[in-house]
């Protein structure tokens, strides 16, 4: 098999050459056939805050994937071969890592327990369904579970990129009214393409509307304080994005607007179930763009250089 290798920050991913991987009781081995590139993974090559998060560097990177399953480990009885998958990134119970604690996917073929593994519906492409299992459902649970997002809420989103657009498009569906926030201009006219109710550039904009819930899928420090101030008296703040690792929150406007903030890490196998039934519906089109598995450490330093709209995603044949 190939796969991606990273080794530390600061060192460029490496294409590498390995043994398959062998299939052990209550796991599966998967050939994939798509892997999103994500901003958390330009953040470990930049940040060494990110390193302890990293156990088993070197490993094979990637954390968002879909693919068929080509073997099954004993004690398995609800996936077969040929079973078309995504895959949580997360162990439910253990909190295991893919492209973490254990190689991801980054790679032609994938061991992984079966837990993790959610049915791609026939509606669902298998880029689609690997676009969904951090994006869409880091974004769903956030939304949905964290900040219990529900028909007539007004709801700021910040940040319109990889994350926020399946957020938004999915506040829509349910039936919020949905405020938009992002520096980048393309990513605005996105807002305004998928029907937000009002567009922004900067966060404090979204005073004049004080949204019920807002969630910060850019997490660049400001942004969070800035959602702070916004959001209305007795609501939520949500952090779901990684911009940078620390931030600085006025503790005066959390007291007395008596604000809920809370911080919200991936998901679960049945967020990205989730997602996989607003796709169903036909009005979940999340802004989808791929490039070639051999050259995904070209589609990171597109990342890094905000030169990707929407979700970029690695296929292979």
């Amino acid at each position: 098999m190939k796969g991606w290798l990273f080794t530390a920050t600061g060192v460029a991913p490496k294409l590498i050459e390995k043994e398959d991987p062998k299939v052990v009781p209550g796991e599966v081995v998967l050939d994939i056939k798509a892997a999103g590139l994500c901003h958390s993974d330009v953040a470990a090559l930049e940040d060494p805050g990110w390193m302890p998060l990293i156990s088993a560097a070197p490993v094979i990177f990637g954390h968002e994937c879909a693919g068929v399953v080509t073997e099954v480990g004993e004690g398995v009885t609800d996936l077969k071969v040929g079973d078309r998958v995504g895959v949580c990134p997360m162990h439910p119970e253990t909190r295991e890592a893919i492209g973490y604690s254990r190689d991801g996917g980054y790679a032609t073929k994938l061991l992984v327990p079966a837990c993790q593994c959610v049915k791609l519906p026939d509606e669902v492409s298998f880029v689609q369904g690997a676009a969904a299992t951090d994006a869409g459902m880091t974004s769903y649970h956030a939304l949905f579970v964290e900040g219990g997002a529900k028909a007539g809420m007004k709801v700021g989103i910040i940040g319109i990129g990889g994350l926020g657009q399946f957020a938004a498009q999915m506040a829509l569906i349910e039936g919020c009214e949905v405020y938009a926030v992002d520096i980048s201009p393309a990513a605005r006219d996105l807002a305004r393409e998928i029907g937000c109710h009002k567009v922004y550039e900067n966060t404090l904009d979204l005073k004049e509307d004080a949204p019920e819930l807002i969630v910060d899928y850019a997490g660049f420090g400001q942004t969070t304080a800035d959602a702070i101030e916004a959001v209305a008296f007795g609501g939520t703040v949500v952090i779901a994005g990684m911009g940078i690792l620390e931030s600085t929150i006025s503790t005066y406007n959390m007291i007395l607007k008596q604000l809920t903030l809370k911080g919200s890490n991936g998901g679960a196998p049945e967020d990205i179930k989730g997602v996989y039934e607003y796709y169903k519906t036909g009005k979940l089109n999340p802004q989808l763009s791929t490039i070639p598995f051999d050259q995904i450490d070209i589609g990171l330093e597109k990342l890094k250089n905000r030169e990707v709209k929407g979700r970029l995603v690695a296929v292979l044949d």
